[in-house]
């Protein structure tokens, strides 16, 4: 899988990015996230999820399962380059992204320090929201209502600490004028505090 790896000086974690549908580690939203996140002090990964081949089968691109086993294979990776090595790992998921995210999440044995979600279909992960250890943030665009809904109900089966952020007046690309920078900051915020938390350091 093709894969860019950005690691700041003095990084306090990496945050690896699991795309939507249709979508890949080009994903101009993504990279401008990546970017901020890069400016706060945090490291990114973004990566394609499935091969080009893969993604002409429409079934893998909503096979959660399938996705989260190449997050969990990146991840493992990550934690195996020299310039990450020992920094807490978050996940940053967008649409069907989020579920695979939380799905990676809560395997046992997979430490992630924290997960945001932007515009993000965690219901995807059905019974495993509840085994999520990591704190969530569900960020989701005030003119979304049905995703606002999905959302409200995976929080409620999120055991861990969860949050749910509603960005006034966007939509579910956050294409208006300053819902990705929005986006940006809370991600952000809520990455660093996780980091430098006590589940950072694990």
């Amino acid at each position: 899988m093709s894969g860019d790896l950005i690691v700041p000086d003095a990084a306090l974690g990496v945050v690896v990015f699991v795309h939507g549908s249709g979508s890949s580690r080009h994903s101009p939203r993504n990279r401008y996230v990546a970017g901020a996140l890069n400016e706060a002090g945090l490291g990114t990964l973004l990566f394609d999820l499935l091969t080009p081949e893969e993604e002409a089968d429409r079934a893998n691109v909503f096979d959660i399962g399938l996705l989260a086993g190449r997050l969990l294979e990146r991840t493992s990776w990550v934690r195996e380059q020299p310039e990450a090595a020992g920094l807490p790992i978050g996940y940053f998921g967008a649409s069907t992204g989020a579920a695979a995210a939380l799905w990676a999440a809560a395997e046992p044995d997979n430490e992630i320090a924290a997960i945001v979600s932007r515009g993000g279909r965690p219901d995807l992960a059905g019974p495993r929201l509840a085994a999520v250890r990591a704190p969530t943030l569900l960020i989701v665009g005030g003119r979304d209502p049905v995703v606002v809904e999905l959302n409200e109900e995976a929080q409620r089966h999120l055991r861990a600490d969860g949050r749910l952020t509603v960005v006034p007046g966007a939509t579910h690309l956050f294409e208006e004028p300053g819902a990705l920078e929005a986006v940006a900051d809370h991600a952000g915020d809520w990455f660093t505090t996780h980091f430098a938390g006590p589940r950072g350091h694990l």
